[in-house]
C-alpha cells in the first residue's frame, strides 16, 4: 500500500500543478536573465533555418555555377522556317513609324516589342545556320540593330523625338545591311 501511494502523490501533485493558474512571481533578476535567453533562442532559430535553407538551395545554385553547360541551344525553328517570314516581322518592325510620326509613345512602345521579339528569333535562326565565317559580321549587325531597337524603346519612354528618329534610321539601316548579307 506504501508503494501505492509514493506513485499516486507525484501524479496528484502534478495534476494540481496544471490546474491552478500561476500566482505573482516575485521580483528578481531572473527577468534579463529570460530575455537574454529568449534573444539567443530567437538568434539561433534564425540562424538554423538560414543554414536549413541555404543547405536545401545551394546545391542547385552551385552545381549550376561551377558546372559547365554542354547542352547545345537550338532554334526553335529551322533557317528555312525563319527566312519565309523574316521579312514580313521586318516590316512589322518597320511599321512602327506611324507611331513615331504620330508621336504615340506608348503604343510605338508595345508595337516596338511585339514585333522586335519574333524578328530577333527569327534573325537568331538564319545567323546561326550560316557558315561559321560569316556568322561573325552577322551577330555585329544583329547586335546593332537590336542595340538600336532597345535605345528607340528608351528614348520613346523618354518622349526624345530627336533620338526616337535617330534610332529609327539606325534601324532601317541595319535591317538593310543584314538583308543584303543574307539574302
Amino acid at each position: 500500500m506504501a508503494s501505492r501511494l509514493a506513485v499516486r502523490a507525484p501524479s496528484a501533485t502534478l495534476s494540481r500543478a496544471e490546474n491552478t493558474s500561476p500566482g505573482p512571481k516575485p521580483p528578481s533578476n531572473s527577468g534579463q536573465k529570460h530575455q537574454r535567453s529568449a534573444t539567443t533562442s530567437r538568434r539561433l532559430a534564425t540562424t538554423a533555418a538560414a543554414l536549413l535553407a541555404s543547405r536545401l538551395l545551394a546545391p542547385a545554385a552551385s552545381i549550376a555555377a561551377g558546372a559547365f553547360d554542354l547542352r547545345l541551344t537550338l532554334p526553335e525553328q529551322s533557317s528555312e522556317e525563319a527566312e519565309a517570314v523574316v521579312r514580313t516581322h521586318a516590316r512589322n518592325l518597320l511599321q512602327v513609324k506611324q507611331f513615331v510620326d504620330a508621336g504615340a509613345w506608348r503604343e510605338l512602345q508595345a508595337a516596338l516589342r511585339a514585333s522586335a521579339s519574333n524578328l530577333k528569333q527569327d534573325l537568331y535562326a538564319i545567323i546561326q545556320a550560316r557558315p561559321a565565317d560569316q556568322r561573325p559580321e552577322l551577330r555585329r549587325l544583329y547586335s546593332d540593330l537590336f542595340n538600336s531597337v532597345t535605345s528607340l524603346d528608351y528614348a520613346a519612354r523618354d518622349k526624345d523625338e530627336v533620338q526616337v528618329r535617330q534610332y529609327y534610321g539606325n534601324i532601317v539601316s541595319a535591317l538593310d545591311e543584314i538583308f543584303a548579307k543574307i539574302m
